[in-house]
């Protein structure tokens, strides 16, 4: 099988259509991320186009962010992968590269959004999300409540959580 972006025997490159690539990151993102603290998939299973998604991220261990579940709303415009998704927090979040009133990851602050190539992908996005919450910019900020009374979750009720969703 030839990947995408790869050249093929007569020296041209192979270009994945939108719709197939879509449904490649659907399938790794069922199947689950690493070490279980990323994870994305279909926001609505009706949607033909496939383009509203959600993401979650569990906030790194050591930072401000930890023990705390991030829900993210990633849109896929017609142009994706060409394009970059819009990203946004669902959670309150504070990070330097997420608008405070808008929860919109700022292409302009997040260089992979800002700098889209299209091999990226939305697990790549996520990752690296969470990467950026570890920077020294980011690691110690002051967290907005999250509104649900769960304002950190120790690892074991964190654990048992994610088991019963």
């Amino acid at each position: 099988m030839v990947s995408e972006g790869s050249i093929a025997t007569d020296g041209s490159s192979i270009i994945v259509p939108r719709n197939f690539r879509l449904l490649d990151e659907l399938e790794r993102g069922e199947k689950g991320i690493g070490d279980g603290t990323v994870s994305y998939g279909m926001d609505d299973a009706e949607d033909m186009l496939m383009r509203s998604w959600t993401g979650t991220i569990i906030g790194p261990p050591k930072t401000a962010y930890e023990g705390r579940i991030y829900q993210l709303k990633l849109k896929c415009g017609m142009d994706y992968p060409n394009l970059p998704p819009v990203v946004k927090f669902r959670t309150p979040i504070n990070m330097s590269c997420v608008n405070r009133e808008t929860g919109v990851v700022e292409p302009r602050l997040f260089p992979m959004l800002g700098n889209w190539r299209r091999e990226y992908t939305m697990e790549s996005v996520l990752t690296q999300l969470k990467k950026e919450m570890m920077l020294p910019q980011n690691r110690k900020l002051v967290q907005p409540s999250d509104g649900n009374g769960d304002e950190r979750l120790d690892q074991k009720a964190l654990a048992i959580k994610c088991c019963i969703m």
